[in-house]
């Protein structure tokens, strides 16, 4: 069953059996509240707010009671019966909501919206929540971006759209010709998006991604969404966002915003710009090169440690790390933004005091971008706008340390917009003092009036215990206030008799009793109506505030981006600095050419052991094609990643782990490493392989840079060596792109006779006493052998296997070892001669070996290998036990 079948039989919600068949009429009102909550919301699971609990009926409560993990109980609605019940504590609301959504649902939440105690307390849907429209920055990855993607589809063209409703980021791309599809997937790859969006009449198979969501088909109608972005935009053209010659990128842009507008209109309002991306504007990565490459996500730790994102550096706010990461995803084409960002970085290599006021700085600013998306939602408090008053001061001391500086810096702090009639607004709105955060005395006269009214309320509380003790004589009296009585005056048993008249009795307590008077009452009303006017004026003052942000709110998001592209540069620049890294040489050529090139990643991760650099020439006069040998564990493939990784630092404007650099901008990377099988898929580890491999050699150009390593090794050897001979020379001679081919095949070295453009190089080992050490060095030249089974020995096969594999070797190479077919002496079963079929079953077998050397032979091999000179007593037993244990079992 597809993911698409998967997430329609799981939304395909109904009512109970019961429910189904009866009027509202006939249910008690809180059932009927439910039912009519759901009938408004069919394709959603309802959390229905009862008390301290949300809770989900019927069907709704059996999925969420297996995908929240949570327990399946039942609920009586008096005659109506019992039904299915699953109940998630209001406060761990956030928690089971991520594991909901995590499974593709969409989930409306229904809370009380009248106090509790006058009759049925009345309910309405405040939010609906699915996978790509969570803005609650408990339900997000505080470092990563969560797209909602729409894909339209109009004849030979794609649009793709995708929004982050948490930053506001609004972008189109539109994709036509034969490789649209192809495009299509490469970026749905680099987005990873949480939810996807189609047509409900689409027929034909798209490479999506994400929970995929079917709306309406009219919504991607281009002509209708048009009229829906110029109207959200408040413009007559499309043509300032560079997308009104682009059909399919605008009906892609228009349903994901009826979307929004069905599922959450509080998301709208940060949506203040529209970016079109341009197809040829940065380097292709299919999702198998990003894989391979462990450019964000680790194979070891499932997470970025241990990827390239990993060890660049840490940024200072969580917008920064999101935009690192949008850095890494997605290398460059242009050169004259690249050399601008290259400039940026070398600025604060050189500069390690700026970096340390900017990285100061930037911690105060903390994520300005979600802080701007909670405002405009209506969601925030005083204290977010004390923070986004702090942040906008810090931005301002950023500002000033950029424009005292070098010129790529000067220019940077020249874009960022200090939003200073923002900042004098909330200097005059909001303030913390010793009464906490609230808002500042004189943005709100009638806020001010209150709240001087009830201080004089309670000035006059707070005399009344002292006032009446000296009118009553009552020394131990105490004034009181409980949640549930309100204010009261205490007296305990020995001076009841001393209560004036004028006491109201109200409640009796183990010692004593507590009364009220006119006054006392009269007083209670008084707060209790200021505070509840207070609260009022508080929420319209906080509502004028949050008006004049969101009208702001393009300039807050823009001045956000321009911090968060610092900070991730600043990162860069950190880990340049750290690691002795150099700017490489950019320019449009097909040369590549690193010298003392190292790994990013495996670098990081030796500490204090030291990194053998290697170099790589290829493009240019020199060789297209180095087919690279040597033995496993050698480094063959550390040394075709660092390759591409440094290629992929360059591209995303950062210095690179190397002594010289100077690389041809690459269209496209592909990268086709290690074993993996699809059993899900039905793909053996060879079909995979295949299949990326076939993926290049359709995709790839002149100006691609490919990385292959081991194709053919999932098959026979010679088949194998076939196909990796038939690749290596279409890529010679039909593609023409700069590769990297590593190869067990000795064979293939002979190729740089054969083929102009093809050299040879290997990851240098050597042989000492059985032993395999490796050199991790790239030389010139092909290997001369593999050490597999020095390798194995490393890997802990057993002495004896390995000393077997090294006599059938050493025969296999003398040329004694032949192959003949050997007829099978048994007849054929029935069903094997059916159909007069007579061929004659054969099975492969290998004659000529020479016979095992005896058990003698062996014991008197390893007895001569012993190192008796360093051997320990205990090791010396050990071993004549281990003899001994297999000379029993021989002579059984």
């Amino acid at each position: 069953m597809t993911r698409e079948a998967t997430h329609q039989r799981r939304t395909a919600r109904k009512r109970s059996p019961a429910a189904e068949h009866q009027p509202l009429a006939e249910f008690v009102p809180s059932r009927r509240q439910y039912l009519e909550l759901k009938s408004q919301y069919p394709n959603a699971i309802l959390l229905y707010r009862l008390g301290d609990f949300y809770e989900a009926f019927d069907d709704d409560a059996r999925v969420v009671a297996g995908d929240a993990r949570i327990t399946l109980t039942s609920r009586s609605f008096g005659r109506n019966g019992r039904v299915p019940m699953a109940g998630i504590p209001h406060h761990a609301l956030n928690h089971y909501l991520a594991r909901l959504l995590a499974a593709g649902h969409t989930v409306a939440i229904a809370e009380q919206v009248s106090e509790p105690g006058r009759g049925l307390v009345e309910r309405a849907v405040t939010r609906v929540l699915t996978p790509g429209t969570v803005a609650e920055p408990a339900l997000l990855p505080v470092g990563e971006n969560r797209y909602l993607a729409a894909v339209c589809p109009r004849g030979e063209r794609l649009g793709l759209a995708w929004v982050d409703v948490s930053t506001g980021e609004f972008a189109v791309i539109e994709f036509e010709g034969h490789e649209a599809q192809v495009l299509l997937a490469e970026e749905l790859a680099r987005l990873d998006p949480a939810e996807c969006l189609i047509p409900d009449n689409l027929q034909s198979p798209l490479p999506l991604r994400g929970h995929v969501t079917r709306l309406e088909h009219w919504h991607f109608d281009p002509e209708r969404a048009r009229g829906g972005l110029m109207e959200h935009f408040r413009v007559r053209s499309l043509a300032a966002y560079g997308c009104d010659e682009k059909p399919a990128a605008i009906g892609a842009a228009g349903a994901v915003l009826a979307y929004l507008n069905r599922t959450n209109t509080a998301l709208l309002p940060l949506l203040t710009g529209l970016r079109t991306e341009s197809t040829g504007s940065s380097v292709g990565l299919d999702a198998a090169t990003r894989r391979n490459l462990e450019l964000t996500r680790s194979f070891g730790t499932g997470g970025s440690r241990g990827s390239l994102l990993g060890v660049l550096g840490e940024p200072r706010t969580a917008m920064g790390s999101r935009a690192l990461r949008r850095l890494v995803n997605r290398p460059l084409r242009d050169l004259p933004e690249l050399r601008r960002r290259q400039a940026i970085v070398a600025a604060l290599v050189d500069d390690g005091g700026l970096r340390g006021h900017l990285a100061r700085q930037l911690v105060a600013t903390g994520d300005l971008e979600r802080l701007t998306g909670r405002i405009t939602q209506g969601l925030a408090g005083v204290r977010d706008f004390l923070t986004l008053r702090t942040s906008l001061q810090a931005v301002e001391a950023i500002a000033e340390h950029l424009l005292a500086s070098s010129p790529a810096l000067r220019r940077l702090g020249e874009q960022i917009d200090l939003c200073l009639d923002l900042q004098e607004l909330l200097d005059v709105a909001v303030v913390e003092d010793a009464e906490g955060a609230r808002i500042r005395p004189g943005f709100s006269p009638a806020l001010d009036a209150a709240i001087a009214e009830i201080r004089e309320t309670r000035r006059w509380l707070a005399s009344l215990e002292r006032r009446e003790r000296e009118r009553t004589g009552i020394r131990s009296l105490k004034v009181g206030y409980n949640k549930v009585f309100g204010y009261y005056i205490e007296v305990t048993r020995p001076n009841l008799s001393l209560v004036p008249t004028d006491y109201i009795r109200k409640q009796t307590v183990a010692t004593g009793e507590r009364y009220v008077t006119t006054a006392l009452k009269e007083a209670e009303a008084r707060i209790l109506a200021a505070e509840e006017e207070i609260a009022a004026l508080e929420r319209e003052a906080l509502g004028r505030l949050s008006g004049v942000v969101t009208a702001h709110a393009a300039r807050l998001l823009r001045t956000a981006s321009q911090i968060a592209f610092l900070d991730a540069l600043l990162a860069l620049a950190e880990v340049a600095g750290r690691g002795g890294w150099i700017a490489p040489v950019l320019d449009d050529s097909e040369v590549l050419h690193i010298v003392a090139g190292r790994h990013p990643v495996v670098e990081t991760s030796l500490a204090s052991e030291p990194f053998t650099p290697n170099d790589c020439h290829i493009g240019g006069d020199g060789p297209r094609v180095l087919v690279v040998t040597g033995p496993n564990m050698g480094g063959k493939s550390t040394y075709l990643r660092q390759i591409a990784l440094i290629v992929l630092l360059a591209q995303i404007g950062s210095f690179v782990p190397a002594a010289e650099a100077r690389i041809g901008l690459v269209d496209r990377v592909f990268c086709r490493v290690g074993a993996q099988d699809d059993l899900a898929g039905g793909q053996s580890t060879f079909m995979v392989e295949m299949v990326e491999t076939a993926t290049i050699l359709h995709q790839a150009t002149r100006r691609s840079l490919v990385i292959l390593d081991e194709v053919g090794r999932g098959t026979s050897t010679h088949d194998g060596m076939a196909i990796a001979r038939a690749v290596l020379e279409d890529i010679h001679d039909r593609l023409g792109a700069r590769t990297l081919f590593a190869t067990h095949f000795l064979e293939l070295a002979a190729l740089e006779a054969e083929l102009e453009r093809v050299a040879n190089v290997h990851v240098a080992a050597l042989e000492r006493d059985g032993r395999v050490v490796f050199l991790y060095k790239v030389r010139p030249g092909p290997a001369n052998r593999a050490y597999g089974i020095q390798v194995a020995r490393l890997a802990g096969l057993p002495p004896w296997v390995a000393e077997r594999a090294e006599t059938l070797l050493a025969e296999l190479t003398s040329g004694q070892s032949t192959y003949q077919l050997v007829t099978r002496e048994e007849p054929l079963a029935a069903s094997q001669t059916a159909g007069g079929n007579e061929d004659v079953a054969c099975q492969l077998a290998l004659t000529g070996f020479q016979p095992v050397s005896s058990a003698c032979q062996r014991l008197a091999r390893e007895l001569c290998a012993l190192d008796l000179n360093s051997m320990t007593p205990r090791e010396a037993l050990d071993w004549l036990y281990e003899q001994q244990a297999r000379l029993r079992a021989m002579t059984r």
